[in-house]
């Protein structure tokens, strides 16, 4: 059975980046990265393998949607390459404008696949890897009305029914649901295959589709579910303390103590 399977693909900084190319923006509650490139999110690169290894098994068409202020076209050619027959873009400056919180976020791709003909399954990662907030899923699920499976590591679609090994702690389980329905993708999935040279030089042949937010009528601008106060950088206090003694005996028995007295121990 062929499948028309969404992916969402969340544009980040390269997360190996240096930490010390983040800089944290109080005055606008935000943190910025300053030559860093941007990558797709690694969580939604699970989800794309995914539904690149389900297309491998039976067949079927991957759409991938991705929304943001500046979208890098090389980052979506990849993206492309390594399998997706399709694309839907929705760029608009206002997006990083108005800070749009994760249901904003979330109703912007809900809109975006329902301008498809059609959808059997929508992957994503179980998170992005700039937040880390995981609601874009679980949200959108509930946007369209469709079942939402979280956190799986392998997918099997037959017979219009989908069957997900769900990751719990140290084992996982299987779940069965019908389509259509949408999965949060653990890096458990594997890596995204690196697509072939004669796939990078077609890419720019795929059919793609960019959309504003005013293309999707939606209305964004009312006041946030969650409004973020105030962003800052930990503090962090360093300490170094020498413990000497005449002997490795004497000083392992003072660092004990030392070590009670902190609540270490």
């Amino acid at each position: 059975m062929s499948v028309d399977i969404v992916v969402f693909a969340k544009q980040v900084p390269d997360p190996e980046g240096s930490p010390s190319s983040y800089h944290i923006n109080s005055a606008e509650r935000k943190v910025e990265a300053r030559g860093i490139p941007p990558v797709i999110n690694p969580f939604d690169e699970s989800a794309f393998e995914m539904a690149l290894r389900i297309k491998d098994e039976s067949g079927a068409h991957i759409t991938l949607i991705s929304a943001g202020s500046n979208l890098s076209r090389p980052v979506i050619l990849k993206a492309l390459a390594a399998g997706a027959d399709s694309a839907l873009l929705v760029t608009d400056q206002a997006i990083e404008a108005f800070s749009l919180d994760s249901l904003a976020t979330a109703k912007i791709l809900a809109a975006a696949v329902g301008r498809l003909a059609r959808f059997d399954l929508i992957l994503c990662g179980m998170q992005a890897s700039d937040t880390n907030a995981g609601l874009i899923g679980p949200m959108v699920a509930s946007l369209l009305g469709v079942p939402c499976v979280t956190l799986a590591r392998k997918a099997h679609v037959e017979g219009g029914m989908l069957e997900v090994e769900r990751v719990v702690q140290d084992a996982y389980e299987v779940v069965l649901c019908p389509l259509p329905a949408l999965v949060t993708v653990t890096g458990e999935a594997g890596e995204l295959r690196y697509p072939s040279l004669q796939a990078i030089k077609g890419a720019k042949e795929i059919p793609q589709e960019t959309l504003g937010l005013s293309d999707l009528q939606l209305d964004l601008f009312s006041p946030p579910r969650v409004e973020l106060i105030s962003l800052s950088a930990p503090q962090r206090e360093r300490r170094c303390r020498i413990v000497e003694g005449e002997s490795g005996r004497e000083a392992g028995e003072k660092l004990a103590v030392i070590l009670r007295e902190d609540g270490v121990l």
